[in-house]
């Protein structure tokens, strides 16, 4: 018997190495994500990326701004656009709350990857037939995709850099190195 009772140490062993790497590796993991440096130009962008999309959030979320609300944006979304009802919740949560996200510098990479990913969805199902400009002139059905690609480069950018000097992001890289 003694030889079972060292093989229940080894498999608790093994639990507390498997467990403690765990921990290890989801602090490694939100460590990248939110890590950011000395970077002040990552505020503007943030800032300006954060403005407009706090606006159409809000229009899509509350209504604000002559926006639908919340019920109505579904409607359209998944009505109109044949959108699966959840993926048309997380458009609204991702403008919203990216929106959020980047003018506190909270999770910066995460709100930039999730309005870069609503930008490809409306270029690809929607704006790339139209081309490249925008409707300036109303001759054009729609809106082309100048608009999504400055918006892509931006949240491109943001992922890369991450939050810069003024962000939670940074008080936070502060406070676990």
């Amino acid at each position: 018997m003694p030889t079972c009772n060292w093989i229940v140490i080894a498999i608790k062993y093994l639990k507390a190495v498997v467990k403690n790497k765990r921990k290890e590796v989801r602090r490694l993991v939100i460590r990248k994500l939110i890590q950011t440096d000395e970077d002040v130009s990552s505020i503007v962008l943030r800032m300006g990326l954060g403005a407009v999309f706090f606006a159409h959030g809000a229009q899509k979320l509350f209504g604000w701004f002559g926006g639908y609300g919340f019920s109505g944006t579904m409607g359209f979304l998944t009505g109109s656009l044949g959108i699966p009802a959840l993926f048309a919740f997380l458009v609204i949560m991702a403008e919203f709350f990216g929106a959020l996200g980047l003018l506190s510098g909270l999770l910066t990479r995460v709100s930039a990857f999730g309005i870069a990913i609503v930008m490809v969805v409306a270029i690809l199902m929607i704006h790339l037939r139209y081309g490249f400009f925008m409707n300036w002139s109303g001759k054009q059905q729609g809106e082309g995709i100048e608009y999504h690609i400055l918006v892509l480069t931006i949240s491109t950018v943001l992922m890369i850099n991450g939050g810069g000097r003024w962000s939670l992001d940074r008080l936070i890289t502060e406070k676990i190195q």
